[in-house]
């Protein structure tokens, strides 16, 4: 690979996505030994000395994230259902020597978690909340990352068709992504509080199932009438979300996720769309998405206009939209800030990536080298710090003058 310094980590995670881990082919190719990939960087320009072993580190561990993250997506449901994620959300742990916190089954019914219980309660492998957490000595504030991990969407009792079903084991997405950079952040010294929130549920169809008219508490203590069973992420990302503000105290919140299919026509194939309450955040992500190869462009954050759409007469809000031609994608994303509280005085970001999650029909790995990027200065790893956008502070607006300083912070 030929290219300067500051290309090195786009083009690193770029190459890990042309040699996926999943296949299930057959034939004299599966009974050949592995092959091993050998990649050389020549750097040009300015800066074109030999690339440090610490960067090597960096691009092994940001590369295996993004290889993670597409294997997960890749593999079917019927090998990854949520019992399967779980493992894997084991197994990281035990590499990082984090025991993870793990609520599910009828004890996310019984602690309030209405949204992830109601979602995956029809299903044979039960639903699931997960929490990696990471708390390192002086950190100075907690940032909690939420990702959408729907291992199957079938679209419950209002269910898809027969040609829009096929790839909804690519539902699971987000907390994919979340789980691989996760990893390469704590392996790359990550010096800040970061709890990474795996919200895990099969929208499935049985006797169980929860049905149009349903109405759910969910964790943030809202209810929700159910009007569209195929709009489950939000529900999962709304309790997520919620015990990130609640219980883990973060400053920052992200969530992440293939949550609309409206996605690809706002933004396009390449580009997750980025919803958000503060201008500098939003203006970071599309900085990151550029200097790590991630994509990313701004959807309309007007909550004022927007949130009517879910008006219910029975219950706090429904959880689709009245109108599905006034900006679906952005709709989705306030349902899910609805459940922190848009007064919340931190930061809070939505990024969905449904459409470029994939590329055809293999996995992307979409999400982990923009999560590495977007955070590169809460790391001490000097390459993350490069390709960052964010500084240290930020000028605080006259508007904002009354707002926590710290919850306002970038990292």
């Amino acid at each position: 690979m030929v290219c300067e310094q500051p290309e090195v980590f786009a083009s690193a995670c770029a190459l890990a996505r042309a040699f996926p881990l999943f296949t299930h082919r057959s034939g004299a190719s599966r009974r050949l030994e592995k092959k091993t990939v050998t990649v050389e960087f020549f750097l040009v320009g300015q800066d074109n000395g030999p690339v440090e072993v610490s960067t090597l580190q960096c691009l092994a561990n940001a590369t295996d994230g993004v290889r993670l993250a597409a294997r997960i997506v890749d593999t079917p449901c019927n090998e990854m259902n949520t019992d399967t994620f779980l493992e894997e959300i084991n197994r990281v742990g035990k590499e990082l020597g984090i025991i993870p916190t793990v609520i599910r089954d009828e004890e996310l019914k019984t602690r309030g978690f209405g949204g992830i219980y109601g979602v995956g309660k029809a299903a044979l492998h039960p639903p699931a909340l997960a929490i990696l957490s990471h708390t390192p000595d002086g950190a100075t504030q907690t940032i909690a990352w939420v990702g959408k991990g729907i291992v199957y969407d079938t679209g419950g009792l209002s269910i898809k068709g027969k040609t829009t079903m096929p790839g909804m084991k690519r539902d699971c997405g987000g907390a994919a992504a979340v789980l691989g950079a996760f990893r390469a952040a704590i392996k790359q010294g990550f010096k800040d509080n970061l709890h990474a929130v795996f919200c895990l549920a099969e929208n499935s169809v049985g006797p169980n199932a929860t049905r149009p008219d349903d109405i759910h508490l969910l964790y943030s203590g809202k209810t929700v009438e159910i009007n569209n069973t195929d709009a489950e992420g939000r529900l999962v990302l709304a309790d997520g979300v919620s015990y990130a503000c609640k219980d883990l105290g973060a400053d920052i919140i992200l969530d992440m996720a293939t949550l609309t299919g409206a996605q690809g026509i706002a933004t396009g194939k390449y580009h997750a769309a980025v919803l958000t309450n503060s201008a500098e955040w939003e203006a970071a992500c599309v900085k990151a998405g550029r200097k790590c190869g991630d994509l990313v462009h701004p959807l309309v954050y007007c909550p004022e206009l927007h949130f009517s759409e879910f008006t219910s007469a029975v219950a706090d809000m429904k959880n689709s939209v009245a109108d599905r031609d006034n900006s679906p994608s952005s709709c989705a994303g306030l349902f899910i800030a609805s459940h922190i509280g848009f007064d919340w005085p931190g930061v809070w970001v939505h990024l969905d990536i449904a459409a470029p999650v994939h590329a055809g029909e293999r996995a992307t790995g979409f999400g982990v080298a923009l999560l590495l990027a977007l955070f590169g200065r809460a790391s001490e790893d000097p390459l993350l710090n490069l390709v960052s956008p964010l500084g240290c502070e930020v000028d605080v607006e006259d508007g904002d003058v009354g707002r926590d300083s710290k919850r306002r912070r970038l990292v």
